[in-house]
């Protein structure tokens, strides 16, 4: 298989997917450009090679051409990380993204417009009414697959070679991510983004020095429960804090007032923690949490034990208690994984543990541990901090990262391996 280090790029075309879904304020100001620097070395990779970029993104979720969820919003910040005048095609369809990329010289960088305003980048038919019928749903969708085969193929037929580096949406079997991948049978590999994460991934779920402790955090355990299943075939401690720790303490009889809590997983909950057992795995749940009397930064707050927490009140962040406790295990791990929040993060009152938790985990890669970090609150908690820099890895996938950890083949990477 090809490596972005032993192609030879040389006169040669690329046609990069990267993840330029980054976030933007009313002003279309990027608030966090974590994924464009990380795309950046694959695309300098190439120019210094005597190659030409041809870089195709998406950007949020857009149902047609939407001018908020435009490209050229980020131009001068790719530029500006690149170093280097980047053009841009404002349809990545047509005659002007056709030309534009034929006539790149070695050096040269274009961006193309969000490949998400073609209905044929995701496959999904839009425009459909609510009461469309099965056959009507069938048609459409068989119609839109020749579409995207056409949406495809002139993609591909912009570049010499491919290269996937968007992990983002690598659990997504898209146009650009997995099917413009034939017609480079020769052509394709991975950017550095992808190669890293799925290096880094692999190191800790394959060959975790021990001992090894996993952070699960975030609302729910039904979103992480093939996670959480896999992951107690690996790790010596699994850490839960979040939403999701209630539903682990009413199923064991505690009073857990107006917390967060998924009745119908309480028996899948006590099955969990039997299994724990079983393979000798320790469960680290809050002991003490930070309840509030209403959910925003105006309420009133106090320190509960997570098993009696008054009937009016609910749980909404880890206190300093139970974070002593984690901080403990932490600081004796040489492997550390770390998903979700331990606290709702998005209200300021309440990220305090979140906080606590990168700064332990930091703490913790500077004795020696290897740290892993993954999903958007606790990426965004670290990158925050200031401590991205002070752990091991900082993943760019979110779907993408979760779906690897439970098994998944991703049709981002199966594609390229094939």
């Amino acid at each position: 298989m090809q490596t972005i280090d032993t192609y030879n790029f040389t006169g040669k075309r690329a046609i990069i997917r990267v993840d330029f879904n980054v976030p933007l304020n009313e002003q279309f100001q990027i608030t966090d450009d974590t994924r464009i620097r990380a795309a950046i070395p694959t695309i300098k990779k190439v120019l210094a090679g005597g190659g030409s970029a041809i870089i195709m993104s998406h950007l949020g979720r857009p149902k047609g051409v939407t001018d908020k969820y435009s490209l050229r919003h980020i131009l001068k910040a790719v530029e500006s990380r690149l170093g280097v005048p980047v053009k841009f095609a404002s349809d990545c369809m047509g005659e002007e993204a056709r030309e534009l990329s034929k006539t790149l010289n070695p050096g040269e960088a274009l961006l193309l417009e969000n490949l998400r305003f073609y209905a044929e980048e995701e496959g999904k038919p839009r425009g459909l009414a609510d009461d469309a019928g099965d056959d009507e749903k069938k048609a459409a969708k068989a119609a839109l697959k020749a579409k995207q085969k056409d949406f495809t193929k002139q993609l591909a037929s912009y570049a010499d070679c491919y290269i996937n580096d968007a992990f983002g949406t690598a659990h997504r079997a898209h146009a650009s991510t997995a099917l413009i991948a034939e017609y480079f049978p020769n052509d394709k590999m991975f950017g550095y983004v992808m190669e890293s994460e799925i290096k880094a991934v692999d190191k800790v779920l394959e060959a975790p020095e021990r001992p090894f402790t996993a952070i699960l955090g975030g609302s729910k355990v039904s979103s992480k429960i093939t996670i959480i299943e896999r992951l107690l075939t690996k790790v010596n401690n699994l850490v839960i804090g979040g939403g999701m720790s209630f539903t682990f303490i009413k199923a064991q009889g505690g009073k857990i007032g107006k917390s967060i809590c998924e009745d119908d997983q309480l028996q899948l909950a006590l099955d969990i923690l039997k299994k724990a057992a079983t393979l000798g795995v320790n469960i680290y749940l809050p002991t003490e949490v930070v309840i509030a009397d209403d959910f925003s930064e105006t309420a009133n707050t106090r320190i509960a034990a997570i098993n009696a927490i008054p009937d009016e009140w609910e749980g909404v962040d880890a206190a300093p208690a139970s974070i002593d406790r984690w901080r403990n295990v932490l600081l004796e791990s040489k492997t550390i994984l770390w998903n979700g929040p331990v606290g709702v993060f998005e209200i300021a009152k309440f990220a305090n543990g979140t906080k606590a938790i990168a700064q332990i985990v930091a703490e913790a890669t500077a004795q020696g541990a290897y740290s892993l970090v993954g999903g958007g609150d606790s990426v965004a908690a670290v990158n925050q901090m200031g401590f991205a820099d002070k752990v091991s890895y900082v993943s760019t996938g979110g779907g993408a990262l979760l779906e690897y950890m439970e098994g998944v083949e991703l049709p981002g990477v199966k594609a390229i391996r094939q």
